[in-house]
């Protein structure tokens, strides 16, 4: 009895804490976005800057999560299936970005790439801008999201072993072949879950956007960026509109990230039976 009484407890307190800090704060967003209506809320989703800050946002996810998941997959590739001088050093730096604040992270671009670096002087002259353009923005993505993948998949490759490939290799497969005919498909619900928890990063950054990006309205403002620059500016319901958007992408990311995970723990058990 009393551990039911412990359990029931536990429970509640879970379920409130989820509902104070989680739920109430979601649904405040869409209340707030809405506040004004759907035509309010359409005029700051379509005005020209909302509109560069989104398009700006796909656009560094759409290069980041690709170059992320090459990295992921060569990493992931070499740490679990092969032994090597520095593999220990590979796979601590992989977690670089999570154990490095995202600022630190910016500044770290901002002085190799910014005009008063080594490298400033030559990237003027050459007309090329990485810090407050696009590339800046790209690279600072990249830096704090090219974990997520290699995570995902180092773990369940080195349970995997290297019995399949070995096989392979023994029936006269090809190195390539043996990757997209053996290794990937015994990892791709991983691989779908790193990527998704890869772009879900690359969309929501701000802390090493923020330093590399230096705050262009319709031209270097993502959504988290353009988001506190609206709500600074005290149009509330504006940036909640905006916010809402990626609250959306938070909500869809969680339950593809619940049906993968779902795939993720049967491949894992198929894996361990086998």
């Amino acid at each position: 009895m009393e551990r039911k009484r412990v359990r029931l407890a536990l429970i509640l307190i879970s379920l409130a804490f989820l509902a104070l800090f989680l739920v109430m704060p979601v649904l405040a967003v869409f209340v707030e976005a809405f506040r004004g209506g759907w035509p309010a809320f359409a005029e700051a989703i379509f005005e020209p800057d909302a509109a560069a800050a989104i398009r700006l946002t796909l656009l560094v996810a759409a290069i980041s999560v690709p170059c992320n998941l090459v990295f992921g997959v060569a990493a992931s590739w070499a740490i679990a299936k092969f032994d090597f001088r520095g593999k220990a050093l590979l796979n601590t730096l992989i977690d670089l970005p999570f154990s490095v604040s995202p600022v630190i992270a910016g500044l770290i671009y901002v002085l190799m790439f910014g005009s008063q670096s080594l490298l400033g002087p030559w990237l003027k002259s050459e007309g090329i801008q990485v810090i407050f353009a696009v590339p800046g923005i790209v690279l600072a993505t990249i830096f704090v999201t090219f974990p997520f993948v290699a995570r995902e998949l180092i773990p369940l490759m080195e349970e995997q072993g290297r019995g399949d490939e070995e096989a392979a290799l023994s029936l006269g497969a090809s190195g390539f072949q043996v990757f997209f005919r053996v290794t990937l498909p015994n990892v791709k619900w991983a691989l779908l879950y790193g990527v998704l928890l890869c772009n879900a990063r690359a969309m929501g950054e701000f802390g090493a956007v923020s330093v590399v990006s230096g705050h262009i309205r319709g031209l270097t403002n993502t959504m988290p960026l353009h988001v506190e620059i609206l709500y600074n500016e005290y149009q509330f319901a504006a940036a909640f509109a905006v916010a809402s958007l990626l609250a959306v992408l938070a909500l869809f990311t969680l339950v593809v990230k619940s049906v993968l995970e779902w795939r993720y723990a049967d491949e894992i058990a198929a894996t361990r039976r086998h």
